[in-house]
């Protein structure tokens, strides 16, 4: 592995200006992530109990086709069905044995839409399509190749940073009280496809959150007037103990109550009739979208925990630099990037590259520190593996 180690001249939280974005957990593309990371772990679940081994799997290519709907308050219906295409690529057979990847894929899929959808007709609004193939034989061989060791299965980059920012915590954040279980409970009206956009400049920070209401839980114009209102104090008293600095919320900016031009659904999400969804178009494993940020085009969701680097190197990259950040004396923010070769032990990467922005530290001093950490967390990597299985670790 070649090592650089050189300081960061800055971070967003000293810039005049700051754009954080993440899509939420009912959002069509974070959907996507959603049903692609299920079925890797169900693929990679049944593959162990039956071969005591992980076989080769990338289930990273799901396409949800928006439907059409018809939503009124007390009501509404879905016209036409919302179309999930699942697409990658899976062992279906193993030393004669056949593996039911397409019954595996499609109940996942049902599984992940009955948790994050629940007031989605699985039989009537939805059809799932799988279209999963065998991978190439040449990098089925490959990842054959690495049982002891896996190898990297593709030459890539992955990329993480640490700490958050004032403006990545809030925006991260404030989705979680409009998805809880309470609030589904005491406000049933409020979706689960919500997004959320913040700007900073200076010490004033604005959030412009998208929050799909469902007809059927509101009786008119006025109790969704409430509603929204109600949603967005919720927003602002998830984030008011995360900065000091002032924080607005706007909510369905585009309404027009006047004209009753309103975000109302039928189910909950967009993704019923104005909006479709793919992997990887979403949050970064870290949960956002930072332009500011070192960040990769790699949709993490969907490729198998064991050799793809496009997954492992994401989350790789941001325990490094969390790592840094809390161990190394001297260092207050951090940034990695880690670039793999295909074929190349997975743990003994082509380049890492870090960042430091350091207080009154040299960058030469604190070289070995760094290092120590790096081989620390490659080391980890099956460590990262048993999170990914376990549901326990989040890549959207």
């Amino acid at each position: 592995m070649d090592l650089v180690v050189h300081p960061l001249e800055s971070t967003p939280e000293f810039q005049e200006v700051e754009i954080v974005e993440r899509k939420g957990l009912g959002h069509p593309d974070t959907i996507c992530d959603a049903i692609a990371e299920r079925i890797s772990v169900r693929l990679s679940r049944y593959y162990l109990e039956r071969f005591d081994m992980i076989l080769h799997h990338n289930v990273d290519k799901i396409l949800l086709c928006g439907g059409s709907a018809r939503p009124c308050f007390g009501g509404g219906e879905v016209t036409e069905p919302i179309e999930i295409y699942l697409s990658g690529r899976a062992t279906r057979e193993w030393r004669g044995t056949s593996i039911p990847v397409h019954e595996i894929a499609v109940a996942a899929c049902r599984d992940l839409l009955r948790q994050r959808l629940p007031e989605l007709d699985l039989e009537r609004e939805v059809r799932i399509i799988s279209r999963i193939r065998p991978g190439s034989m040449d990098l089925t061989r490959l990842f054959a190749r690495g049982r002891r060791v896996p190898l990297a299965n593709d030459t890539s980059c992955g990329a993480g940073f640490a700490p958050l920012t004032d403006l990545e915590r809030v925006v991260l954040e404030a989705e979680r009280p409009l998805t809880s279980g309470a609030t589904k409970r005491e406000h049933p009206a409020i979706g689960s496809d919500i997004k959320v956009m913040g700007v900073r400049q200076a010490d004033r920070i604005r959030l412009t959150v998208g929050c799909a209401f469902i007809g059927r839980h509101l009786a008119g114009m006025d109790e969704y007037a409430s509603e929204k209102e109600a949603a967005r104090a919720l927003v602002l008293r998830a984030v008011r103990d995360l900065t000091k600095r002032e924080v607005e919320a706007t909510l369905n900016a585009a309404d027009d109550l006047a004209t009753g031009d309103i975000y109302l659904t039928v189910t909950g999400t967009s993704a019923e009739a104005g909006d479709d969804g793919e992997v990887g178009r979403g949050n970064r494993t870290n949960g956002l979208i930072t332009p500011y940020r070192f960040m990769t085009m790699e949709a993490a969701a969907g490729k198998n925990p064991v050799s793809h680097v496009g997954k492992l190197y994401n989350l790789a990259a941001q325990k490094i630099a969390e790592a840094l950040v809390a161990k190394v004396p001297g260092v207050h923010g951090a940034a990695c990037l880690l670039v793999s070769q295909i074929g190349r032990p997975l743990d003994d990467p082509q380049l890492a590259d870090v960042r430091l922005l350091l207080n009154g530290a040299e960058v030469a001093g604190l070289r070995d520190g760094v290092e120590l950490e790096v081989r620390d967390q490659l080391e980890r990597l099956p460590e990262l593996r048993a999170a990914l299985l376990e549901e326990r670790l989040s890549v959207y």
